[in-house]
């Protein structure tokens, strides 16, 4: 039966395409200092955290996505990791297009350009969604492979384990990436490429790690309501295709 036919897939695919979309907007807009500083050791210097504001959210994009697979399996996430960044992209275009647009004088006083420019360039030049998509093509595919793969193996036992395991690749993949991209393209400066990829690591890690019962109840709550507890035997990992 194809995903379409269950009630509850484009409800959890909707949720995960706006937290993706939102995500990406809160990363261009603000850089959060909490004031906490990594003491270093030997030759590795003291790293000071800061994260940009899309870590706090992004990660449940991850939650969406080991739920989709959990339950529905890889190619039901594959298809909502395709149709979010399809929004994605016609987001960053209409802020490409708007940022064209000539300004009203009223607002270039009490705004302007420039602010435009300095909290949502990256959306609007293509900087944080070519990231994201980057970042999240690697991460995201990785993390519902490793998490499909791990499922036969372990016969659906232990999805703490596997939800932990497969968080702690697509995530370091995903923060890697997307720093790189975003600081490649002038979204972030090269000084905070250590501090934002440690930082983003952690915090994506730790906050799916946190939200787990959240992620349990969800499963079963979803396989319940579905009549469906899926695995990915014998299914191909591509990126493309029915398969």
């Amino acid at each position: 039966m194809s995903v379409s036919n269950y009630r509850n897939f484009d409800l959890v695919m909707a949720f995960f395409v706006a937290v993706l979309i939102t995500s990406n907007v809160a990363s261009s807009a603000k850089i959060v200092d909490l004031g906490v500083t990594l003491f270093g050791f030997g030759a590795i210097p003291p790293v000071h955290l800061a994260f940009d504001g899309g870590t706090l959210l992004f990660p449940i994009a991850y939650v969406l996505g080991d739920i989709l697979t959990e339950v529905y399996g890889f190619r039901a996430a594959r298809r909502a990791i395709w149709t979010g960044f399809i929004a994605l992209s016609l987001t960053a275009l209409f802020f490409f297009i708007l940022a064209l647009l000539p300004a009203d004088a009223i607002w270039e006083g009490y705004a302007g350009t420039d602010a435009f420019n300095a909290i949502l360039g990256g959306m609007s030049t293509g900087g944080i969604a070519l990231a994201s998509l980057l970042g999240y093509l690697a991460g995201g595919f990785s993390n519902s492979v490793v998490l499909s793969r791990l499922k036969v193996m372990m016969k659906g036992r232990a999805l703490w384990v596997r939800v932990i395991v497969s968080s702690l690749v697509g995530e370091l993949l995903d923060s890697l990436i997307f720093v790189f991209v975003a600081s490649l393209t002038g979204v972030f400066g090269w000084e905070l490429f250590a501090t934002l990829v440690l930082t983003n690591y952690l915090f994506k890690v730790s906050i799916e790690v946190i939200v787990i019962p959240f992620t349990f109840l969800a499963v079963r709550k979803l396989k319940k309501a579905e009549g469906l507890d899926t695995y990915d035997v014998g299914v191909k990992f591509r990126l493309f295709g029915r398969n």
